[in-house]
């Protein structure tokens, strides 16, 4: 079996054995950076960090570890690593909505060559290979054409609270060029979202490592045109573990939300 094969079964295995049967009946706690955490992100990462090895025998970096953990994992095994991110969405998660993921990435040289993201809920499961295309449940994505010839018309994801331009902030708020704003609690979904043209256009202010290696890989491999808000090649700029996200899943979209965004940060 295919590894990206084998990292579509250990996901969906630890996704319906460990975290569904905690679904709705699970206790959290907040985190020193505000974020919520539960019983079920640890015992998800546990059970990550025991699988992925098998598949590709690297070390494992989960959200849950310490900073000096993470850091000291991305700075000293840059020919392989596996990225994980247990439950992307555990505000959801806890709180009932069903729109929460487990999001896994393999990383090489500092780029994500598999990717694998999966909302047990709905049982999407999108992943991709570097070079060999993006699929949800085995299907080419994007799965849809976007006709949409202006912003106007676009249906833009976006989180504003991690927008760090007081100016991009009110532009939005009073003179937004996009149809209608969608947020819905989980990076890995929105980069999911946006692969399959879903959502048109795509803006977040600040990533970590676990949010966006695995849905930046599937966005990609979907054929998304992606840029920061730093205007720094996204993969290039590896070198933190925040990423600041523009997006579009069309070129013409792409071009107009880029210029859009460049002109009122």
């Amino acid at each position: 079996m295919k590894p990206i094969d084998l990292l579509e079964q250990t996901v969906r295995e630890i996704a319906l054995t460990i975290v569904m049967p905690s679904y709705l009946k699970v206790d959290s706690i907040r985190k020193s950076d505000g974020s919520m955490l539960s019983q079920t992100d640890l015992a998800s990462q546990q059970a990550l960090q025991q699988k992925l090895p098998e598949i590709v025998d690297a070390p494992v970096l989960g959200e849950e570890m310490t900073y000096e953990q993470q850091q000291h994992l991305w700075h000293h095994c840059e020919q392989g690593l596996w990225v994980c991110d247990p439950i992307d969405g555990t505000n959801n998660f806890v709180s009932g909505i069903p729109h929460f993921a487990i999001s896994v990435a393999y990383i090489q040289d500092k780029r994500a060559q598999l990717g694998v993201v999966f909302n047990p809920v709905t049982g999407e499961c999108f992943s991709a290979q570097r070079g060999q295309g993006a699929f949800l449940n085995g299907n080419r994505l994007p799965m849809r054409h976007v006709n949409k010839t202006s912003l106007r018309e676009a249906v833009a994801g976006l989180d504003i609270k991690r927008l760090r331009s007081p100016k991009l902030i009110s532009s939005i708020n009073n003179f937004s060029p996009f149809g209608a704003l969608r947020c819905m609690g989980s990076s890995a979904l929105d980069w999911c979202f946006i692969a399959a043209a879903r959502y048109d256009v795509y803006l977040h202010g600040g990533q970590n490592l676990w949010d966006y290696a695995a849905g930046a890989l599937i966005a990609e491999e979907a054929g998304v045109w992606i840029d920061t808000l730093e205007g720094d090649d996204f993969w290039s700029g590896l070198h933190t573990f925040q990423r600041s996200v523009i997006a579009a899943c069309d070129a013409d979209l792409f071009q107009q939300w880029r210029n859009w965004i460049r002109k009122n940060q």
